[in-house]
C-alpha cells in the first residue's frame, strides 16, 4: 500500500512538473536566428514535418516539443500552408496560433496601366517572392497554363496591385489578373452604349489599350475615345502612332519617322483601316469605360500640346491650325 502511494505521488508531481514545463514552454519567448524572422510552410506538411522545417529556419526549440505541443491542444492537424514572418518575443503558443490562423505574410506586385505583356513577364520574373514557373514558356504556353482561350496575351491582364503569399507562382497571379480582365470587361460590354462601333468586348479592348496611350491627361480620356469611334464610324483610317510603335516593336528606338508611317504593318493605322488586331497595351477601368461610353461630339481630330493635354478639332483645317500652333509653340 505504502509503495502505490509513494508511486502515485511520484506520478502526480511528474504530471505537475511536465504541466509547469509544458506551460513554461508554451509562453516562453522563442530565441530567433534573425529578427524578423521569415520561414515556410509547404502544402501536405504534418505538425511533425512543419516543427523540422521551422527549426531548420531558425526558430529555437527542439522540433518534438513544439510537435508535443500541437498535439496536446489539439491543432496538430490545423496548421495551414504558406509563407509566414515572426518577431523577437513570439512564443510557442502564438506561434501555434499564427499557424493555425493561416496569418501568411504577403508580397504584392502592381500591374500598371499601358504596361505591355513583355514588361508585365519581366516585372514578374524581377520579383523575388514569387515561384516562377513561368519561365522557358512562350507567351502561348502561358495562355494555356491560365486558361486562357485567346491567342495573343496583349491587354488581356488587368491592370491592378495584386497581394499574394510569398512563393506564389507567378501563373497564379496572370490567373487572377486575366480572370480580373473578363470580370471587368464582360461587366462594362453589357452596359456599353449601344452605338459604339465594336462588334465584340475584345474589340472594345483593342481601342480601350489605344485610349490608354494616347490619353496624357485624365479629363482627355473621354474625348480621345470619341474621336476614334467617330473615325470608325466614318471610315477614317484611326492614325494613332502607339499602334506603329507597337508594331515596330523592340526595334523602336524612341523616335517615330515618316518611314515607320508609310511601312505597312498589321499595327499601322496609317496605312490600314479599322482595329489593329491586338490590343497593344494593358488598358484601366477608366479607358474600358470611356471606349465603351464616348461622349457624343464632332472631334475627328486631336493634336497634344505639349503639357500632357490635346486639342481637339472637328476638322482638318482646325486641326492644321492646332498642329501649326503647337509645333511652333514647341519649336518645330
Amino acid at each position: 500500500m505504502r509503495f502505490f502511494k509513494r508511486l502515485f505521488s511520484l506520478v502526480f508531481l511528474g504530471g505537475v512538473g511536465f504541466c509547469g514545463w509544458m506551460a513554461w514552454f508554451a509562453t516562453a519567448p522563442l530565441p530567433l536566428a534573425a529578427n524578423p524572422l521569415e520561414f515556410g510552410i509547404q502544402p501536405g506538411m504534418t505538425l511533425r514535418a512543419a516543427s523540422r522545417q521551422m527549426a531548420h529556419d531558425g526558430l529555437g526549440f527542439a522540433p518534438w516539443q513544439f510537435t508535443l505541443l500541437g498535439r496536446l491542444l489539439g491543432r496538430a492537424a490545423d496548421i495551414k500552408a504558406g509563407s509566414y514572418e515572426i518577431s523577437q518575443g513570439t512564443t510557442p503558443l502564438q506561434l501555434l496560433d499564427k499557424l493555425t490562423r493561416g496569418d501568411v505574410t504577403q508580397a504584392e506586385i502592381v500591374f500598371v496601366e499601358g504596361k505591355t505583356f513583355r514588361q508585365i513577364r519581366a516585372a514578374l520574373d524581377a520579383q523575388p517572392d514569387l515561384s516562377h514557373d513561368s519561365r522557358g514558356l512562350s507567351d502561348g504556353e502561358v495562355l494555356k497554363r491560365i486558361g486562357a482561350s485567346e491567342a495573343y496575351p496583349e491587354g488581356l491582364f488587368f491592370p491592378d496591385t495584386y497581394l499574394f503569399d510569398k512563393q506564389s507562382s507567378d501563373l497564379h497571379i496572370l490567373r487572377r489578373a486575366y480572370l480580373a480582365m473578363q470580370a471587368r470587361l464582360a461587366a462594362e460590354w453589357r452596359g456599353r452604349d449601344q452605338t459604339v462601333p465594336y462588334a465584340t468586348p475584345y474589340e472594345a479592348l483593342i481601342m480601350a489599350s489605344i485610349v490608354e496611350k494616347e490619353t496624357g491627361q485624365p479629363a482627355d480620356r473621354g474625348k480621345v475615345a470619341a474621336v476614334f469611334a467617330n473615325r470608325l464610324k466614318k471610315g477614317m483610317p484611326l492614325q494613332t502612332d502607339p499602334t506603329v510603335i507597337y508594331g515596330i516593336g523592340e526595334k523602336f528606338d524612341g523616335n517615330i519617322r515618316k518611314n515607320d508611317l508609310t511601312t505597312d504593318t498589321p499595327y499601322n493605322t496609317y496605312t490600314r483601316a479599322g482595329l489593329p488586331p491586338t490590343p497593344i497595351a494593358l488598358p484601366g477601368l477608366a479607358s474600358i469605360q470611356a471606349a465603351l461610353h464616348p461622349p457624343a461630339n464632332d472631334f475627328y481630330y486631336f493634336v497634344a500640346r505639349g503639357d500632357g493635354s490635346s486639342e481637339f478639332s472637328r476638322n482638318l483645317d482646325e486641326h492644321n491650325r492646332a498642329v501649326a500652333k503647337y509645333q511652333k509653340r514647341r519649336g518645330g
